[in-house]
């Protein structure tokens, strides 16, 4: 499932680009995405180890364009969001997309042309959802892409894979953390998680 999260991560990130005029739909932003992607991960000049570092930079300049991380961050929290300071804030989300890139980027490499169908979409107010599948080895899996209308571009603030919410999942696993030892304790927990894949001491999973 990783390695689906991680091609969903690419296929919305380089979508949103800027706008004049009428917003244009989720799904008519979604769409231009797969060429770019499919661009990106084929361009030979960003193969190998030796282009690592760069590879991943502009691979997470592009997620960063696509994805409200401030909002994931928010709802992974719940009300604990509300209790902790702006500053607070800014540290757990920087925190986030530092985890969310080191565990899912690595995995991007595996993309290997899977189609990608684009079903529906349902838009209430400035909330949506987009639907689609992936084929997955002949398995149609279903992929939903929650967004929110922020200024004139819709941004990605969450990923349902058959059935399993990425904000959910964190949200399940920060819990016990959060009852234990609150938000002092999960940030602690998460920027030592961090620096252990700096140090390459922690195998993504």
């Amino acid at each position: 499932m990783n390695n689906i999260i991680a091609i969903c991560c690419l296929i919305v990130s380089l979508a949103l680009c800027s706008l004049a005029g009428a917003v244009d739909s989720p799904m008519a932003q979604l769409k231009p995405t797969l060429k770019s992607l499919t661009d990106l991960l084929a361009d030979e000049s960003l193969k190998g180890d030796v282009h690592r570092d760069v590879r991943r930079a502009k691979i997470m300049d592009a997620i960063e364009v696509g994805f409200d991380f401030q909002e994931m961050s928010k709802r992974i929290l719940g009300k604990t969001w509300n209790e902790i300071t702006p500053a607070e804030q800014e540290r757990f989300t920087r925190e986030m997309i530092k985890l969310l890139e080191n565990i899912y980027v690595g995995k991007l490499e595996s993309y290997s042309g899977q189609q990608i169908d684009f079903l529906e979409e349902r838009v209430k107010d400035r909330r949506a959802q987009v639907s689609t599948t992936i084929d997955n080895n002949g398995v149609k899996v279903p992929v939903h892409y929650i967004l929110n209308l922020t200024d004139s571009r819709w941004m990605v603030y969450d990923i349902n894979i058959e059935g399993v919410s990425l904000v959910s999942n964190y949200r399940e696993q920060f819990k016990s953390i959060l009852r234990k030892e609150k938000f002092a304790g999960l940030i602690k927990a998460i920027e030592e998680k961090n620096r252990s894949f700096a140090e390459g001491t922690e195998a993504s999973r």
